[in-house]
């Protein structure tokens, strides 16, 4: 015999599997707890245009993103005809290039890619940080005028991030010395000159605000400023610092948005819209490829997905009769037919699951009763009860089929050996109990066929069962605890409500009779 040390353990076992499993899976895989929600994925186009020269090969490179904080590339595609097509990287930066023998007339080539929302999302490969060029040429008029910037900025900042936006501020003043220096170059380059002078690691960077439903937009330059080796986004405009919300860094390592060789008249537009999938398409994109040991059906084909789907749910109808059976103490005409019978409601739905379950036992037991008085054998009225049942759901099927409901069609989901036994058994508990048993029998069961039904028609528990398979071991884990319960059913305690009650009079009583002897008691000591 096992101990209970040994059962007990098993039991915490399988739960602690269980519930391992089920955080595995939410923590590795994203998998969400509950379902309905929804990622954004951006599909972004990039369109590059260029006039080719005559009887050259020509050769583009476009910068293109990776992966980064915060966003995940799912794909990436190029519709690009006669073009070869292939990806390099470059100090860390993807490039995407397009080559060609010869072109003629205006040129269009496009680039698409699709990128996940994604809080989870971390860079692969760091991208080198900025060495400072402190080596800058400039007029001595100019020189003079950004050493006075620098010096000014530096007296009003505490470190790298403050000292970049006091250098926006001063640059947003008006006065004439900022005037001349904004009329010599591009603002964010002028910045990113004072830092080198003022040996600050940084760069320009640029990237993509999404919106949704944009064509032909262009990238938008922000300084990137690293503090302590970690970047940072400075708005070169207002001196803000940090990440803005939808954008997409694009090009991060100083290179040149598009180079063309064998071509002029070069430009590249951005288009851009958003789309709203659910978290299982996203992270079968994003994980497609993954090394992750995926405990989940949603790997296997689809055709077996959806079997295990139905399969997956049955644990669940198990979980609720044995609570039903053993800690309530319902009774059900046999013990897992009220499952069964759920799972042909969530195909036929729940009302004209009973009506239709509630007519064919009816017209089988009447059947069956007669049956009784020909002395068949039992595995030939079985047989009998077994044909009957299907000849009876076939002419309520046509029958309402010819009064246009459609819905009783269905009815030939129902599992037709599981009712014939229910008929069968029904019928004996007649003969040798009563009607008032088989009442209580077959309501106990169409009570527990429907609150199994109601729990696996539950999108929540169709959402965990099919993604979390340590889910069943936790079920497991709680049918193994039930299974040694010896104690009162819950409908049992209404027998010994008068046996309950009367205790607790005997109590009272023999509390009040105590109070008295004690009262008793003091008086003869004041005596």
């Amino acid at each position: 015999m096992v101990s209970r040390g040994s059962y007990y353990f098993l039991v915490a076992f399988l739960f602690v599997l269980g519930i391992g499993l089920m955080c595995y899976r939410h923590f590795a895989f994203e998998v969400p707890w509950f379902p309905g929600t929804m990622r954004s994925v951006w599909s972004v186009e990039a369109r590059v245009e260029f006039d080719p020269a005559e009887n050259e090969p020509v050769t583009v490179k476009l910068t293109v993103p990776g992966t980064q904080d915060g966003y995940t590339v799912l794909s990436e595609s190029s519709a690009s005809p006669d073009y070869g097509f292939s990806f390099k990287k470059s100090r860390g930066q993807k490039i995407a290039v397009w080559t060609t023998r010869s072109a003629s007339e205006h040129q269009v080539l496009y680039y698409k890619m699709n990128v996940l929302e994604d809080p989870n999302a971390t860079v692969s490969s760091q991208i080198p940080v900025p060495r400072t060029d402190t080596s800058i040429v400039e007029s001595d008029a100019n020189l003079k005028i950004l050493n006075n910037i620098i010096q000014n900025a530096r007296e009003k900042s505490a470190d790298a991030i403050s000292f970049t936006q006091e250098l926006v501020q001063i640059l947003n003043t008006s006065d004439q010395e900022t005037a001349l220096l904004k009329k010599n170059g591009n603002r964010s380059r002028l910045i990113v000159k004072m830092l080198d002078i003022a040996d600050v690691p940084a760069r320009v960077v640029r990237g993509l605000q999404l919106k949704d439903k944009r064509r032909r937009q262009s990238l938008i330059e922000y300084v990137e400023v690293y503090q302590d080796g970690k970047p940072e986004l400075i708005n070169p405009d207002t001196g803000e610092a940090g990440n803005p919300k939808d954008f997409l860094l694009w090009e991060y390592s100083s290179q040149p948005l598009l180079e063309l060789k064998g071509g002029s008249h070069s430009a590249v537009y951005f288009s851009m819209i958003e789309n709203h999938v659910s978290v299982k398409t996203a992270i079968q994109s994003k994980f497609a490829h993954t090394e992750l040991l995926n405990f989940s059906v949603d790997s296997l084909p689809i055709e077996e997905q959806s079997m295990f789907k139905q399969i997956l749910l049955l644990p669940i109808g198990v979980l609720i009769v044995v609570f039903l059976r053993i800690i309530v103490g319902i009774k059900t005409s046999g013990t897992f037919m009220p499952v069964l019978i759920a799972m042909a409601f969530a195909q036929t739905s729940l009302g004209v699951g009973l009506i239709g379950f509630l007519t064919i036992v009816s017209i089988g037991l009447i059947i069956r009763f007669y049956l009784a008085r020909l002395n068949l054998l039992l595995v030939a009225r079985i047989s009998t009860v077994i044909i009957v049942v299907i000849g009876i759901i076939s002419c309520l099927a046509v029958v309402t089929y010819k009064m246009g409901l459609a819905d009783g069609m269905k009815l030939t989901f129902f599992p037709m050996i599981i009712i014939s036994w229910t008929i069968e058994r029904l019928s004996i508990i007649w003969e040798e109990e009563g009607s008032h048993e088989v009442v209580v029998q077959g309501l106990g069961s169409l009570f527990t066929a429907i609150i199994a039904y109601l729990a696996m028609n539950s999108l929540f528990i169709q959402h965990v069962t099919f993604n979390f398979l340590g889910l069943q071991l936790v079920i497991l884990a709680g049918i193994l605890l039930m299974g040694n319960y010896t104690g009162y059913r819950l409908t049992e305690l209404k027998r010994f409500k008068p046996v309950a009650d009367e205790i607790e009079l005997m109590s009272e009583k023999k509390s009040s009779d105590d109070a008295d002897e004690g009262s008793g008691a003091d008086s003869a000591d004041r005596k």
